[in-house]
């Protein structure tokens, strides 16, 4: 009997997934394990998520439902109805926020002796010092706008804290009045008080105390926050223009004016304040959420910076281990000459990345630097390497990527500089975002010409390389820089090579190589042979590659995911997906690397990727996916799968009802997999400072940290 493996009730909703993604990161706010300031960041960090994820994804099936879209997703949904399914469990999720927030984190905090106080709490001295910082601070900075015949309601900015205000005119109440004022961004968000160490008030606090004096002869009835959420999504025509750089930039002024799809407002908030916004912003009320605390949590990322005396409250300290070649004082062409190398962010230091591109600037030897940046740091290193390369003599083409979401202002900016400094910039082709990470160096040597590279999982982003889990390949492998060569020719110029030795590109390229491995592992699972598929990513929503994987269980490959994010895909289907188990990460640092790996009956293959299985990165994206060859490289990688996988601590399983549980650890120890990195990291540091240099040629087997008590019942045997 065929099985139809596109049935809508075998698939989860995308936003609905990515909800349920949102509400594992809460979960990390309200787990004791957890520092208390960590937790407290945590809880910031799933309002910037949920901010994003309105300004790009709720905003697009806004613009869906609006014209009625016909069309539903793989689960069944149409555009009106995910809408109205995200906002109420949206709405849900704000709840939970803030009942973290109230009776969990705040009473926390009081307890370290660390309050966040009302203006009724304050002593007359803090009462002092708040009036003259409004007077003398805060005041000049702002600007009241009054709404009525001649003023009509002004444009309220995307993400932006604002006090709306009902008014009337003294000794004349039915002279009533409307007025809103938009809460500065230039001070902080909480102000540090006189008479304690870690005593805080609000800033919009401040300002409502003491508003009445913006409005003389204007008695204040009502003052309540709001914050309007907008279409942030970048809509750049590029067949239409001749120039991106130039339409990026129009389009960047003309984002901050889109639609509203979220308003938060002050809970209390009279009925008829609230209607006189909903109406003004033009909202559905469905998308208006009431808010019992501070809006806008972001701030707690900055608030915790400023809380004294509590390091313990933390996460301790992290160095990253240097890799042995890939130092200052190393030639790191030789390094890798010798063997390829692979790198394992954060654990292993980004700084290996940049030595490589500002050793190629300076070296004699080095004709060429080609490169792909998607996203940089604002202070970024390899930039300036770039332009030294460039001032050097050496050839450097740059594609950078300005479609990049949110960092487009930064990449326009940086294409600009890398321009200024006579590097060749390109920007990718029409109708594609360039998200591949590869860097590729020409060098000269003795015995001709060489080229030597780098891949990732990651972007060359030295700051998040902090606290982003990224796999990185250098290598010199022949096959693999034709391929290389080959891709700079095509996002460059005219070129359409016919095939690939090695790499792997999306559009099409990456679906169309990991089908073909998913069917052999199919026909050697038909066969009687071993056949297993692992597979590690951000997202998984691509629902003909969903089917895929279906089909595969159903014929008895074994299938293990490690999903940090969006998983469409379910679990425990009877003949469907009973041989699919689905993990998913949240810890410390945010997993970030994708790992595809196959039995291939018996001679394991393995490659990483900086695609998600996602139709955007398959159909709409220049990715690339390349194998591990070297033995032990592969190991360890393999290696690093098992220790994500048997991970206990900070695990979810996704379950047959759609939800995801906690790992079971009875009778099992401990294990937090990146806990377990950095420990191998620090020892890494130690060995190194007291070790003599050993052959670098040396293979090295690296083995997860694992209890014999989280040792797989029945493990895979891939030497």
């Amino acid at each position: 009997m065929t099985v139809d493996f596109t049935k809508p009730k075998y698939y989860t909703n995308r936003e609905l997934s990515w909800l349920d993604f949102n509400d594992r990161v809460l979960e990390e706010a309200r787990d004791k394990a957890n520092p208390l300031l960590e937790r407290v960041r945590f809880l910031g960090i799933t309002q910037s998520n949920v901010d994003e994820f309105f300004m790009v994804r709720v905003a697009s099936l806004s613009k869906l439902a609006a014209v009625n879209y016909p069309k539903p997703d793989a689960s069944g949904m149409t555009a009106e109805d995910q809408l109205l399914a995200v906002n109420a469990k949206a709405h849900d999720q704000v709840i939970k926020q803030y009942s973290t927030l109230n009776r969990m984190l705040i009473p926390a905090l009081n307890n370290l002796d660390i309050h966040v106080l009302t203006p009724a709490e304050l002593t007359p001295q803090q009462t002092r010092f708040i009036e003259k910082y409004f007077n003398d601070e805060i005041s000049p900075a702002l600007t009241p706008m009054a709404v009525d015949s001649s003023r009509p309601f002004p444009f309220i900015g995307n993400n932006t804290l604002n006090i709306a205000l009902r008014l009337y005119k003294n000794g004349d109440k039915k002279d009533k009045r409307f007025a809103t004022v938009q809460v500065p961004d230039i001070f902080p968000r909480t102000v540090r008080l006189p008479g304690a160490d870690n005593s805080f008030i609000m800033l919009e606090d401040i300002i409502k105390t003491f508003i009445g004096n913006l409005f003389i002869g204007y008695q204040v009835k009502e003052a309540a926050n709001y914050r309007v959420i907008r279409d942030m999504d970048l809509d750049v025509a590029e067949e239409d223009t001749s120039d991106l750089l130039k339409e990026v930039e129009q389009q960047l002024k003309k984002r901050e004016h889109g639609r509203a799809v979220r308003m938060e407002v002050e809970a209390g908030i009279s009925q008829s304040l609230r209607h006189r916004l909903t109406t003004s912003v033009e909202i559905a009320d469905y998308a208006v959420y009431e808010i019992g605390g501070p809006i806008d949590l972001t701030y707690l990322s900055k608030f915790v910076k400023q809380i004294s005396g509590h390091d313990d409250e933390s996460y301790p300290a992290f160095t990253s281990a240097r890799t042995p070649g890939l130092q200052h004082d190393d030639d790191i062409f030789q390094t890798i000459r010798q063997h390829d190398v692979l790198v394992h962010h954060p654990f292993d230091s980004f700084a290996g990345v940049t030595e490589l591109i500002r050793q190629a600037a300076c070296d004699d030897g080095v004709l060429a630097i080609k490169m792909t940046l998607y996203r940089v740091s604002s202070n970024s290193p390899i930039i300036k390497y770039l332009g030294n390369a460039a001032q050097n003599g050496k050839q450097v083409t740059v594609l950078v990527e300005v479609k990049a979401r949110f960092d487009e202002e930064n990449n326009v900016h940086w294409a600009q500089q890398l321009e200024k400094m006579g590097c060749h910039v390109i920007y990718g082709l029409i109708g594609l975002k360039t998200h591949c990470k590869l860097t590729l160096i020409v060098r000269r040597e003795p015995d001709g010409i060489r080229r030597y590279m780098h891949m990732g999982t990651g972007n060359y982003n030295d700051v998040t390389a902090h606290f982003y889990t990224d796999l990185g390949l250098m290598t010199t492998n022949t096959d693999m820089g034709i391929d290389a060569s080959n891709i700079f020719n095509m996002l460059s110029g005219y070129s359409e090579p016919p095939y690939f030795h090695q790499l792997h590109m999306s559009p099409d390229g990456i679906r169309n190589f990991i089908v073909s491995k998913i069917d052999q592992e199919i026909t050697h699972a038909q066969n009687g042979q071993d056949a297993w598929i692992e597979m590690k990513m951000n997202s998984l929503s691509d629902s003909a590659m969903i089917a895929k994987l279906y089909e595969a269980s159903a014929a008895g490959v074994k299938i293990k995911l490690i999903v940090r994010g969006i998983c469409c895909l379910n679990v425990g289907i009877p003949g469907v997906s009973e041989n699919i188990e689905v993990h998913s990460i949240v810890g410390r640092f945010l997993e970030h690397s994708r790992i595809y790996a196959f039995a291939n009956a018996g001679d394991p293959q393995l490659y990483l990727s900086s695609a998600d299985l996602m139709t955007r990165n398959l159909n709409r994206r220049v990715e690339l996916l390349f194998p591990i060859l070297q033995d032990d490289l592969r190991q360890r990688v393999f290696d690093i799968f098992a220790t994500l996988w048997h991970d206990n601590v900070k695990t979810r399983v996704l379950l047959a009802d759609r939800t995801y549980g906690r790992v079971d650890r009875r009778g099992l120890e401990p294990l937090d997999a990146q806990e377990t990195f950095m420990a191998q990291a620090t020892a890494k540091i130690k060995a190194n400072a007291t070790h003599q240099p050993h052959d670098s040629n040396a293979p090295r087997q690296f083995k997860p940290m694992l209890s014999p008590k989280n040792q797989p019942e029945s493990p895979i045997d891939r030497s």
